[in-house]
């Protein structure tokens, strides 16, 4: 993430594979590489709860175009942040002191704003809208998480199916094989 508001021309997003509006399907290059596209970050938010948009309105000189951490954390109250790195060396901050803030660099200021640690994902606000929750598992304790059993089963169901190299078959036997995955196994 940049410090500084990028030049025209090189707006700041995030890196995603290429869907195909009708399809859905990833969108692939020539050599076989997935086409990528950049996103915008969605907004943070202000203290108060009120959205705070990471690039520049419509009738902006610069509309549409990243801000910069040094124009976000301005306009959420710190004092001049030109004087401060973009980021500590090798992103290695000094250790935080118990019950201070670390403003060594735009980064660590950033990055433990309540805003950006408390941010709902993109993830989170699909299934929301669609009414369903989502619940994170702890990493790496597959003995926690029941999608690994879940998994588990849906692979040894899609192993019965003969062997078939047409992608429309895989396509089905693994629908099929999640399909067959009992309610009592996701409890």
């Amino acid at each position: 993430m940049p410090k500084k508001t990028p030049a025209l021309g090189k707006n700041w997003g995030i890196e995603v594979s290429k869907h195909d509006p009708v399809t859905g399907k990833i969108v692939y290059k020539s050599d076989g590489s997935p086409e990528k596209i950049k996103i915008n970050m969605s907004p943070g938010c202000f203290s108060n709860g009120e959205q705070q948009p990471l690039y520049f309105p419509e009738g902006h000189e610069h509309a549409g175009i990243f801000k910069g951490m040094a124009v976000i954390l301005e306009e959420q109250g710190y004092d001049d942040m030109s004087k401060v790195p973009a980021q500590c060396k090798q992103f290695k901050c000094a250790p935080a002191i118990p019950d201070t803030p670390q403003h060594c660099c735009c980064h660590q200021i950033l990055y433990n704003e309540p805003d950006f640690v408390n941010v709902e994902s993109n993830l989170e606000t699909l299934c929301k809208d669609l009414g369903a929750r989502v619940l994170f598992l702890p990493k790496f304790y597959c003995e926690l998480n029941f999608i690994e059993q879940c998994w588990g089963y849906a692979k040894r169901v899609y192993r019965l199916n003969p062997e078939s190299s047409h992608e429309d078959v895989l396509e089905k036997n693994a629908l099929a094989a999640l399909e067959s995955i009992p309610l009592q196994t996701m409890r």
